[in-house]
């Protein structure tokens, strides 16, 4: 594996520490989502059987839908390997009681002034499948919006040649509380979500993550339909100190990098021991393992800082999606993250505890995003409206600034509205 390394100018010099989402080197596929999403939203149904057919390599026939049984959710709960489900339900109720700390209620400013903060109708989950499923991104996705209080949630994932979906799938929606599970993938499944069809409804907000189509189709539909976000690859950002364990550290950078060709995992130490040891480990570590070549393509890099402030103050500028601190002092040093989707404290904390089990969502900002954004949550189910119930005597108090703006800016009507309720 060919690991880049670096010292604190070359790093800073390289277009590396300042990566980003570019969708736009995508031209074709831009071009292929913006023809699907079109077609969806003028044929419907008709469309999403076409392209079914095409992408997933299976279309509902006959009196079938593209809609799961409802029956078949419990049923794929029940027959659920016994540990599977006590897994899933674990993680469920540690995600509950975190996201249950993020509700909102109104609140009150000066007197006739409120903000409501209410959930969006309806939610649309999306769930990837193809080579593997992720129970998981059903669970992180669900129970936030089931806690945001949405009266529906809906969830499509992609089917099997054959029209099933993976038993772990349909049993973390029932687990999860969402509503009906449809079996559409892609950016085609993205688009009925945004657009609505005969057969599924339309939503206010399509949250989930997906490969390059699907993350072009929430670009393309947004402003139709809310969206969680637009998601790069995968990345992760150690910060050791020479007394790290490298065995520890090459683990948590080939959690990561397993995922994608194009993940990320940046390793920032004060300690060049550290850094050689650890791609030894690395190298000794992905020979065993399955994904090994999937591995080998992303993207790794150790960057040797001259200090573990100056590993801060690179690990804030690059801003990534997980950020660990494994340091003596970490706890501290957990105190001066500006920047991190999500950060994880100690040589105990590894990222996929996060990823499954620990509670906080892994849904988070990517490719510096997480310098303006935040995890998905339940906000993100959630719309805020002000309430303004003003009488005569708060228009009195208002009326001489509020005419001097709008005159300011030439908008006599506007003043003209206010100057009238008080002649």
């Amino acid at each position: 594996m060919t690991v880049k390394r670096f010292d604190v100018g070359s790093w800073l010099d390289s277009p590396m520490s300042r990566r980003r989402l570019d969708l736009s080197q995508f031209t074709s596929e831009r071009t292929a989502v913006a023809e699907i999403c079109a077609r969806v939203a003028a044929d419907g149904d008709q469309a999403l059987r076409e392209l079914g057919k095409k992408f997933d390599g299976w279309a509902p026939g006959g009196n079938e839908t593209f809609e799961v049984p409802a029956r078949e959710l419990a049923a794929a709960a029940d027959r659920l390997p016994a540990a599977d489900r006590a897994a899933l339900e674990f993680a469920a109720q540690r995600i509950r009681d975190f996201h249950a700390r993020q509700l909102q209620t109104a609140s009150s400013g000066p007197p006739g002034l409120k903000l409501l903060t209410r959930p969006v109708r309806r939610a649309g989950l999306y769930a990837p499948g193809g080579r593997a499923a992720y129970p998981s991104t059903v669970l992180m996705t669900a129970i936030p919006a089931r806690i945001a209080k949405v009266p529906e949630v809906v969830l499509a994932t992609p089917p099997r040649a054959d029209g099933t979906v993976p038993t772990a799938i349909l049993a973390a929606a029932h687990i999860a509380g969402v509503d009906a599970v449809y079996r559409v993938g892609g950016a085609q499944a993205i688009a009925a979500l945004a657009y609505g069809t005969t057969t599924i409804p339309r939503v206010d907000v399509v949250a989930g993550p997906g490969n390059i189509y699907v993350t072009l189709a929430k670009r393309e539909v947004f402003g139709a339909v809310g969206v969680d976000g637009i998601a790069g690859p995968t990345e992760v950002l150690v910060i050791a100190d020479a007394g790290a364990r490298p065995d520890y550290v090459a683990a948590d950078l080939a959690a990561q990098l397993e995922h994608d060709p194009l993940a990320w995992a940046v390793l920032i130490t004060d300690s060049s021991q550290l850094a050689d040891r650890v791609e030894g480990e690395l190298e000794s570590l992905i020979r065993g393992l399955e994904r090994r070549e999937i591995i080998r393509k992303a993207n790794c890099c150790i960057v040797v800082a001259e200090s573990l402030d100056q590993a801060m103050q690179l690990a804030n500028d690059f801003a990534p999606e997980h950020l660990l601190i494994v340091t003596a002092d970490a706890s501290r040093r957990a105190t001066q993250v500006e920047n991190a989707g999500a950060v994880f404290v100690g040589p105990y904390a590894t990222v996929p505890l996060g990823d499954y089990v620990a509670g906080p969502n892994h849904t988070l900002p990517t490719a510096g995003a997480a310098r303006f954004a935040s995890p998905l949550g339940v906000h993100t189910f959630m719309k805020r409206t002000s309430v303004l119930s003003l009488n005569r005597g708060d228009l009195e108090i208002l009326r001489d600034a509020c005419v001097r703006l709008a005159e300011m800016e030439g908008l006599g009507a506007h003043a003209h509205a206010v100057e009238v309720r008080l002649e």
